[in-house]
């Protein structure tokens, strides 16, 4: 039975928008892009770490990679959309974040999970502050306009599964 044939509840033929309204799954675009924001924060801090430069690249990573994450929701509607953006903008932030407890990590010769251990939590805000650059935040615009380009689904139209 083709799925646009009918609706078994009323008897009536769906249309195009309600067979995609169907595929759509936000718990798994927010979970997938959940992961793909941890693990490109990840990714960024220790690339930052061990070569000791910041490349603003990494933004634009992290924002194509939770987009891409995101896009395994099967969205069209635009909350697919600010979700992309909302994760990449929280990864790049957690990269710094991150990349900050990898530098004291290694000043320290501590382990970086002790390091997150010993953290003053509510003085995040003015360290990030004191290390972030104006450069960042264009590339943190960057990864913002590509997790939200990339999130939605760029088929108009997937073929139905045929009977």
């Amino acid at each position: 039975m083709n799925p646009l044939d009918n609706n078994s509840t009323t008897g009536s033929q769906l249309n195009l928008d309600e067979f995609q309204n169907r595929q759509q799954n936000l718990l798994i675009a927010f979970i997938a892009g959940s992961v793909a924001m941890l693990v490109s924060a990840i990714i960024w801090a220790v690339v930052t770490t061990v070569t000791g430069y910041q490349i603003g690249w990494m933004a634009i990573g992290v924002g194509f990679l939770v987009g891409l994450a995101v896009r395994l929701g099967k969205g069209v509607d635009n909350i697919y959309r600010y979700l992309g953006a909302g994760l990449a903008l929280i990864g790049c932030l957690l990269g710094n974040f991150f990349t900050i407890v990898g530098f004291i990590s290694q000043e320290e010769e501590v382990n970086a999970f002790s390091v997150l251990g010993l953290i003053d939590y509510t003085k995040i805000p003015s360290l990030m502050m004191t290390t972030a650059s104006p450069i960042d935040l264009l590339f943190y615009a960057f990864a913002i306009y590509q997790g939200y380009k990339i999130s939605v689904r760029t088929d108009a139209v997937e073929t139905p599964p045929s009977a």
